[in-house]
């Protein structure tokens, strides 16, 4: 059972590549599909293939999904440009034959109010007419996407967004990971949708007081109006684009768009969610 994983050298297509060697995967049935074979170095060392492909090159996909019985499609980063990219690989593995292709999506992608939804809903809906097996894997917030906000605290004593009283399921890219390797690993899994969340269900107010715990010191929430957290986001250095895109998110999460207590990520990896404390203090 040969399984592949598009963007494997990014944050979570490492992750997921490490967690199907570390669930018994045999190194060599396992395809890291990248843009770079240079940065595959330590899969390779491990007995991975390596097979070099672009998002945009849907011929050099074709030959790296050769032999390949299940795909995991990572989405892609460039936000606008995904549904093209997208379709060369769904394109690609109808052309080599996969059997089972799982898609990292978001959080219920059929009726998200996000704005980033809006590539996912169409990927799902090009892989429902595919004709290929498929299993989607909606993902919830990233803890690390909170990365930044640990800086900003030590710096201003603030957690800025606009997510008023919403709460975000967050977990970390490790927990997300991991449930990818268990679906790719098991069973009957065709058909199936997975909304994937973690334990912890915050409310901005309540990440504050975690950043307290990691900072040292008060951590405030300041919640502002969309528009004007889109400017604090380009005051620091957030290009226009995505600093409309991460604002849009947060309004997302005021109205419920990031949460779930479905239980299916605890499930799929058999254990709790990373608390957010562990995965922004690492």
């Amino acid at each position: 059972m040969t399984i592949a994983v598009t963007g494997a050298t990014g944050h979570l297509g490492h992750h997921v590549v490490t967690a199907l060697l570390d669930r018994g995967a045999e190194p060599s049935d396992v395809v890291a599909i990248v843009r770079d074979a240079a940065k595959a170095a330590d899969l390779a060392a491990r007995g991975v293939q390596v097979r070099v492909a672009d998002y945009g090159d849907r011929d050099a996909l074709v030959a790296a999904l050769a032999g390949v019985d299940k795909l995991l499609l990572i989405s892609g980063s460039e936000v606008g440009r995904r549904i093209a990219q997208h379709t060369n690989v769904i394109e690609a593995a109808k052309a080599a034959g996969a059997g089972l292709v799982a898609y990292t999506s978001v959080l219920d992608a059929q009726r998200s109010p996000l704005a980033l939804a809006a590539e996912h809903k169409t990927t799902e809906d090009l892989l429902a007419a595919s004709g290929l097996d498929v299993v989607l894997l909606r993902n919830g917030w990233y803890w690390e996407n909170y990365a930044a906000a640990v800086d900003t605290a030590k710096a201003t004593g603030a957690l800025f967004g606009a997510a008023g009283t919403g709460r975000v399921a967050g977990a970390a890219r490790k927990d997300y990971a991991e449930a990818a390797a268990a679906v790719l690993l098991a069973d009957d899994q065709a058909g199936r949708i997975y909304e994937l969340g973690g334990d912890e269900r915050l409310t901005y107010v309540e990440l504050a007081d975690v950043l307290s715990g990691i900072v040292g010191a008060p951590v405030a929430y300041k919640d502002l109006p969309r528009d004007e957290y889109t400017k604090v986001l380009e005051s620091a250095g957030v290009p226009a684009p995505m600093a409309a895109v991460l604002a849009d998110s947060d309004a997302g999460i005021a109205v419920g768009a990031l949460d779930t207590d479905s239980g299916d990520l605890q499930r799929l990896i058999g254990r709790p969610s990373t608390p957010v404390a562990t995965a922004l203090s690492r």
